[in-house]
């Protein structure tokens, strides 16, 4: 009898060509990558090293200063803690930093529902360029130069401002001469400034936003101010965390509008801590207690960005 053996099976055989191609290719690969090493660097230089001799240095500079007395006419003399437990003594520092909170609420709280609202009507009635650009328009503007105008339209004497408030049959306002108005004038003033740019940022994050929700929304009938507060605001939120950490952090560095308006004054009512700081460094020459003061607030806006980014989960988003 005879047995029919099966013809043996044929494995797909792979050529020396393409044995050899593969690694080949693998390392052609890795030496472009390997090539565009240098460029990278090159293109990458430029900002490194304005960040170590503009930021890292100066930084860690400071840091070193704050443990010294250094007045630039004699070398720097370590004395340990002396500054900071003359800063936490200081009265002049706690109300500068008072000053400067009060600046910040007002500040934060009028741009953002402004900067907001602004931006949920560009999204939801127009999207014109040209109209951008128009809210853009105070930002491009000096601060200094934004200082100077609104120092001019608020005089109390001469100030557009108050030749309307006469106008309409009220009493001029010192806005800038008056302990009490001086403050919300000058956070009033940044607002202007800022809160174009502000509503641009958060026009970009309404941009992400799918439309497809809003016209779901209103075929159930759902109305704006229900999908504001149901759409717009949680799908939002990423974006309005990040705007909020930039604009505190901006707010408290305020020097430009106090500097050219008043100085500080009256009465210290604008004496914010930037302000204080530079007093310090370049009117008493105290460069070591000025350094101190500033790490003091780097350490405060590091410890607000991290309670900010913790409490409003910055780095999550609830679009899937």
């Amino acid at each position: 009898m005879t047995v029919a053996s099966s013809p043996p099976t044929r494995l797909p055989l792979r050529s020396a060509e393409g044995a050899q191609t593969e690694p080949q290719s693998r390392r052609a690969r890795a030496r472009e990558g390997q090539g565009d090493g240098p460029l990278a660097a090159v293109f990458i230089a430029p900002a490194m090293l304005g960040f170590l001799v503009f930021l890292l240095w100066p930084t860690l500079r400071g840091i070193y200063l704050s443990f010294t007395r250094f007045n630039l006419l004699t070398p720097a003399r370590w004395v340990g803690l002396d500054n900071y437990i003359r800063m936490v003594n200081d009265p002049i520092f706690w109300d500068s930093l008072k000053v400067t909170v009060e600046y910040v609420f007002i500040n934060i709280g009028v741009q953002t529902v402004s900067a907001l609202a602004i931006a949920v009507l560009l999204q939801r009635l127009t999207q014109s360029a040209v109209l951008r650009a128009i809210v853009l328009t105070p930002y491009l503007m000096s601060g200094v130069v934004a200082g100077i105008v609104w120092l001019w339209m608020l005089d109390t004497q001469l100030g557009i401002g108050n030749e309307i408030l006469q106008g309409l049959g009220l009493d001029r306002i010192p806005f800038l001469a008056d302990e009490t108005w001086a403050i919300p004038t000058i956070a009033l003033i940044n607002v202007w400034r800022h809160v174009g740019y502000t509503a641009l940022l958060l026009f970009a994050g309404l941009q992400a936003i799918p439309n497809d929700m809003y016209e779901a929304a209103k075929v159930d009938g759902t109305s704006e101010w229900r999908m504001f507060w149901r759409i717009t605001m949680p799908l939002l939120r990423p974006v309005l965390a990040v705007v909020l950490i930039m604009t505190v952090i901006g707010s408290f560095q305020v020097f430009d509008a106090v500097a050219v308006t008043t100085a500080g004054g009256p009465a210290n009512a604008t004496n914010v801590l930037q302000y204080y700081i530079y007093g310090s460094a370049f009117g008493r020459f105290q460069f070591g207690y000025a350094s101190a003061m500033s790490v003091a607030l780097l350490v405060v806006l590091s410890a607000i960005t991290f309670v900010q980014y913790r409490l409003t989960r910055a780095g999550h988003t609830d679009l899937g």
